[in-house]
């Protein structure tokens, strides 16, 4: 089970999305155990201050290190192994699948949501073991972003969905996703694809893949240029780019057997 510790001055922001689909199905399973834990009262003044003014000067406030230090002691005191700590920043690496996974095969994290102009430096150089972003923007604080990296983790946690789905889904293979249908077969004129009624289940499977680097191609070429590609793939890839008429694909053999990989 993945024990989840959040840090927060807005604890309030965290009921609703904690309690509702995956999320609350993953904890009522026993997956996930979730505390949100308010940072306010790790304080010692009276007003409950978490943050200050900069020192040497500046916009904004900053959070002061006391109550999350505080706050960081009081949950590690709470389980027999250390867990790894995370602080919420725009300054942190970007979150991606890959890191939902390995976050995913952790026992404890802790999440620190920053705010205002962000957390004291000595948070960060004695306390925090990884900083995590979800994007070039900035927010409010780091709320949002903690229950993005929660539901995104929390997802993958073996039994919180069946294998199949989490198989298929965009990211997973580095790949985007193939396009979706369900009834009914016709609406307002759009027909399903015909090879997807059609009961050939290595034709729905071709048929899928191709969809899927397709999309890829058109929509994160990135991705596709990073992705492991077996020579079907490259196969396909080359369909694909010939059936728009780009000219801009080798329509050479792909160089690898089949069943193995390599990256393009």
């Amino acid at each position: 089970m993945l024990r989840v510790d959040v840090l927060t001055i807005f604890p309030g922001m965290f009921s609703g999305p904690l309690s509702e689909s995956i999320v609350a199905r993953a904890r009522e399973r026993g997956l996930v155990e979730i505390h949100v834990h308010d940072i306010r009262e790790f304080t010692r003044d009276k007003h409950r201050v978490t943050d200050d003014y900069p020192f040497g000067g500046g916009a904004g406030m900053v959070m002061k290190p006391e109550p999350i230090f505080a706050a960081v002691e009081h949950v590690m005191g709470q389980v027999p192994e250390p867990g790894l700590v995370i602080l919420m920043s725009p300054q942190g690496t970007v979150f991606t699948q890959d890191t939902a996974a390995r976050l995913a095969r952790e026992r404890h994290i802790v999440i620190i949501c920053g705010h205002y102009e962000g957390v004291d430096e000595r948070v960060r150089e004695a306390l925090v073991d990884e900083e995590i972003s979800i994007g070039d923007y900035v927010l409010t604080g780091g709320e949002l972003p903690a229950m993005v990296v929660i539901d995104a983790v929390t997802r993958l946690i073996p039994g919180a969905l069946d294998e199949e789905s989490v198989a298929a889904e965009s990211f997973t293979s580095g790949l985007l996703d193939y396009p979706q249908y369900t009834r009914p077969r016709e609406f307002r004129g759009m027909a399903v694809p015909e090879v997807l009624v059609s009961g050939d289940h290595e034709k729905v499977r071709l048929w899928r893949r191709k969809q899927a680097l397709a999309r890829t191609l058109e929509r994160r070429p990135d991705l596709l240029a990073k992705a492991s590609l077996t020579a079907e793939d490259l196969r396909l890839l080359d369909e694909v780019r010939r059936e728009r008429g780009s000219g801009t694909m080798s329509t050479a053999k792909p160089d690898v057997e089949p069943g193995s990989s390599r990256m393009v």
